[in-house]
């Protein structure tokens, strides 16, 4: 019996969104999933670091960046850019798997959020998501996370 391929899902962001003022839910795995990698003190500092550093050089702004053992969920928006959001987020990919060692599967996932999709509950889903792997009893204990702006976002919408 022939190996199943899954159908590639584009990556491209419709001509009619302006994606500096959009806001995008991703998840990017671990090759070996069930396996720590990501949430060690020092592993996890490296990788903020590469976070912080792809902010300050306005390729995207995370709101929240949480790194769980074996993949990160974020709420990520990217400024107006010649690079496309697939290629930086390939090239963070790279970067962190050469100089912190991760071993990351091969694609990503993302979602733009809709305007009638709570960006509210995408960031407490994301935050919630150590207390329901019961790694924590409250999510404020989960020191695994990254804010752009130094603490939780408040979305208004």
């Amino acid at each position: 019996m022939g190996h199943l391929r899954r159908k590639r899902l584009p990556h491209e962001i419709p001509p009619w969104v302006d994606p500096h003022k959009e806001i995008y839910f991703l998840t990017v795995n671990c090759r070996n999933r069930g396996l720590n990698q990501l949430a060690f003190p020092e592993t996890g500092d490296l990788l903020f670091e590469t976070v912080q550093y792809r902010q300050e050089k306005d390729l995207w702004w995370p709101h929240i960046f949480l790194a769980m053992p074996d993949h990160v969920h974020a709420l990520m928006s990217f400024p107006l850019s010649e690079k496309p959001m697939k290629l930086i987020i390939e090239k963070w990919k790279e970067w962190t798997a050469k100089s912190i060692q991760i071993d990351w599967q091969r694609n990503h996932f993302e979602h733009r959020l809709r305007h009638d999709e709570s960006r509210r509950q995408k960031a407490e889903y994301i935050l919630q998501n150590p207390v329901r792997k019961k790694l924590v009893s409250q999510a404020e204990d989960w020191p695994f996370v990254y804010f752009a702006e130094g603490q939780k976002p408040e979305f208004d919408d």
